[in-house]
């Protein structure tokens, strides 16, 4: 515990930019750059898949797996469970995103794993793989002692929180990147779409910010057999 004040302001805020995520990204890859497709002569459909999937499948709701465990008022095995079938969702989710980039790109006859950004993909999903796999052997089933599980808390809270940020680091950096080849391609820098792209990571920067807030401040109020415990 670090803030001394509720969970529930930061989570509410968090939802609402998770929501404000949600139409930017759908407003761009459908409105701007012409929507998706999983087989198309214009390949740049199947790329629209990446930033769609790992926002909303990988951040946004990595991001409502880790504040569910702290923000919703039911028993911990519960919530453990919810914790568990979120994340889930978001690695593989994750894992489908990042195959698009690289459907894309072989289709398209593009060099896969030459930028900052796919290097530091790679790694973040392997990285929450990892977290996820022991999360669920120590902590679900078959689970581990209670030694075990008492001295995995800190360093699984510690380790996913490390692993969320780097994610929502490196989204800024992908839209970065894609912004930049666009303007490269004629794009109007102060255009709507350059702003939209901007204001989009703004909003994924700050709902990890809030996230992140969630778990360092209080849970609800609830009795002892439904009581909060990092994990």
């Amino acid at each position: 515990m670090v803030l001394g004040v509720r969970a529930i302001p930061f989570t509410f805020v968090a939802h609402v930019l998770a929501i404000l995520g949600l139409v930017f990204v759908l407003v761009w890859t459908l409105d701007f750059r012409g929507g998706f497709a999983w087989e198309a002569t214009d390949k740049s459909l199947i790329f629209n898949l990446h930033p769609f999937l790992m926002l909303v499948g990988f951040i946004i709701i990595g991001g409502e797996a880790i504040i569910s465990y702290k923000s919703l008022p039911l028993r911990k095995n519960v919530k453990k469970l919810i914790h568990m079938v979120l994340h889930a969702i978001a690695l593989v989710l994750g894992i489908l995103g990042i195959y698009t980039a690289f459907k894309y790109h072989n289709e398209s006859g593009i060099a896969n794993l030459y930028s900052l950004h796919s290097w530091l993909g790679i790694g973040i999903i392997v990285l929450y793989g990892i977290q996820w796999l022991y999360g669920f052997l120590v902590f679900f089933y078959p689970g581990g002692t209670i030694g075990l599980r008492s001295d995995s808390v800190p360093w699984h809270v510690v380790f996913g929180l490390t692993v969320f940020t780097l994610a929502v680091g490196n989204a800024a950096i992908g839209f970065l990147e894609k912004l930049t080849f666009l303007e490269n391609s004629g794009l109007a820098k102060y255009g709507s779409e350059a702003l939209l792209v901007n204001f989009t990571a703004v909003i994924t920067i700050l709902y990890g910010a809030f996230v992140i807030l969630s778990v360092l401040s209080q849970s609800p109020a609830e009795d002892d057999e439904n009581s909060y415990s990092a994990i």
